[in-house]
């Protein structure tokens, strides 16, 4: 599904050159879900901008889905972030005075989804997420926890094959990321393809996979170790 090859990215000012990826190369099958963790400053972050096609690589290919990403229309970029991918952020990116309901929404009004169907569809995934008793609550009026599940339901109303997850527990508490990262085992369990950014050991623990980034550079690349159990399960 994602094929990254030779990947390599340099910042540049007019004094200063930094080079923020150098020659990174994996490839993520369908289905599978991969954390990629690195201390701040190792690249992980670029690293998730090109693979959810908001930046371009200084050398090297992105292919996804057999479409190879560099020779994209600013058009069809904007079509792949649209249709093929579910963004979940640290900062949640709500409307913090619209209701969690709404939130839900505003990707379909820009998606094309009839709009006859998208309260059904937004409503069907915030039960999903465990906030059907929440949907007219402003984003102001939830906790941490319950706003990023908003933001997970926001990511899923498109249908995405893939979903990309930035530091998804950086502004929540221990309790509530633990429910959070269940919430991501299910989604894979279900069929979604998960990569996720992280800088903590423990969460990073809840994927299949960990790939392990430092000072731009893939330093280790592991599926052996065992995924924690998913312990709350999500409504159907």
């Amino acid at each position: 599904m994602i094929k990254i090859s030779h990947i390599s990215k340099t910042y540049k000012n007019e004094e200063v050159e930094t080079k923020a990826l150098d020659d990174v190369s994996f490839e993520v099958k369908n289905k599978e879900f991969v954390a990629i963790m690195g201390p701040s400053g190792s690249g992980k972050s670029t690293l998730m901008h090109i693979v959810g096609a908001l930046d371009t690589p200084t050398s090297g290919t992105y292919v996804l889905d057999g479409e190879e990403v560099g020779k994209l229309s600013d058009d069809q970029l904007a079509e792949i972030r649209n249709k093929k991918i579910g963004f979940v952020f640290q900062a949640f990116n709500l409307l913090p005075r619209t209701s969690a309901l709404k939130n839900v929404i505003l990707p379909m009004v820009y998606g094309g989804v009839p709009k006859e169907e998208r309260e059904e569809r937004a409503k069907k995934y915030l039960n999903m997420v465990g906030l059907g008793d929440r949907m007219e609550n402003t984003s102001s009026q939830l906790s941490g926890g319950q706003q990023q599940r908003v933001a997970i339901a926001r990511a899923l109303v498109l249908n995405p094959s893939i979903i990309l997850a930035d530091e998804p527990t950086g502004n929540i508490a221990s309790a509530q990321a633990e429910e959070i990262m269940d919430i991501f085992q299910k989604l894979n369990e279900e069929g979604h393809t998960i990569v996720m950014i992280t800088h903590e050991p423990d969460i990073a623990e809840h994927a299949k996979r960990i790939i392990t980034v430092k000072d731009g550079k893939i330093v280790g690349d592991s599926n052996k170790h065992r995924q924690r159990k998913v312990k709350i399960p999500m409504s159907s």
